[in-house]
């Protein structure tokens, strides 16, 4: 049930993803934006995990789509990210936020195929991130 199967990047489903993303949009809390917002993700072995925007009157407590899908890998059982499709209600693509590609960089890396909408072509979290900072950075720049 929530199992793709993943062959080549090329090959990850987007109608699927973006259905799902759509899905779970439904499943949002936003009594003060009124925009729902869903994710989802899938893992380099085929897992599902999504994930849905919940506000906070206090709005920097806010939690983007990108957080809760994060926490449903890490529920889980963590793993790699490959590709992610994030929609608004309406069902069209919204470009990650700078927290949340920084959320995605850590769970997915340069080569996580971001979707680009019905028609455009997906996008890595490099373009949307470059010369993002990792955990690979921690070690070298301890003193």
């Amino acid at each position: 049930m929530y199992c793709l199967e993943v062959k080549e990047l090329a090959g990850v489903a987007w109608d699927a993803l973006r259905e799902r993303a759509r899905h779970a949009s439904t499943q949002s809390y936003a009594p003060y934006s009124h925009v729902t917002v869903g994710a989802c993700a899938v893992t380099s072995d085929g897992r599902l995990v999504e994930g849905s925007n919940v506000e906070n009157a206090s709005y920097g407590l806010t939690l983007c789509a990108e957080c809760s899908l994060v926490s449903d890998l890490a529920r889980q059982g963590g793993g790699r990210l490959v590709a992610v499709s994030i929609v608004a209600g309406d069902g069209q693509p919204i470009v990650p936020c700078g927290r949340c590609r920084q959320l995605l960089f850590e769970h997915g890396g340069n080569e996580l195929l971001v979707d680009g909408g019905v028609g455009a072509p997906p996008v890595t979290l490099e373009s949307l991130l470059p010369q993002a900072f990792g955990p690979e950075d921690l070690k070298v720049r301890q003193s």
